[in-house]
């Protein structure tokens, strides 16, 4: 009896097809970025001011407290470009703005 339902379960799951794994979403893109690229440069992230999916990817705009200084409003942040690939893996960043916390978009 036993034998019959281990023989039935392994033609079962023989007979089924595998699930193509999941494409990742924007929010998974998003902590992927976020967590790469902390790690590389040792600065924290604020957090993801843009995204967009690419034909390779994610491009992620991130931003980064890079000098935090008293009062708040005087801390240096940057932004950086977050290139990944359709696995969210990091492929290439880089810096494309530094500014104040209050200084007003011109």
């Amino acid at each position: 009896m036993a034998d019959q339902r281990s023989a039935r379960a392994e033609r079962s799951s023989t007979g089924t097809k595998k699930k193509p794994p999941a494409r990742k979403g924007p929010e998974h893109a998003a902590r992927a970025a976020c967590q790469s690229l902390e790690a590389l440069i040792s600065h924290p992230a604020e957090g993801v001011s843009a995204i967009r999916r690419s034909d390779d990817g994610w491009a992620v705009v991130v931003d980064v407290l890079e000098v935090p200084r008293i009062p708040d409003t005087t801390s240096l942040l940057a932004s950086y470009e977050v290139q990944l690939d359709q696995a969210c893996e990091l492929l290439e960043y880089t810096r494309v703005r530094r500014y104040r916390r209050g200084a007003a978009d011109e």
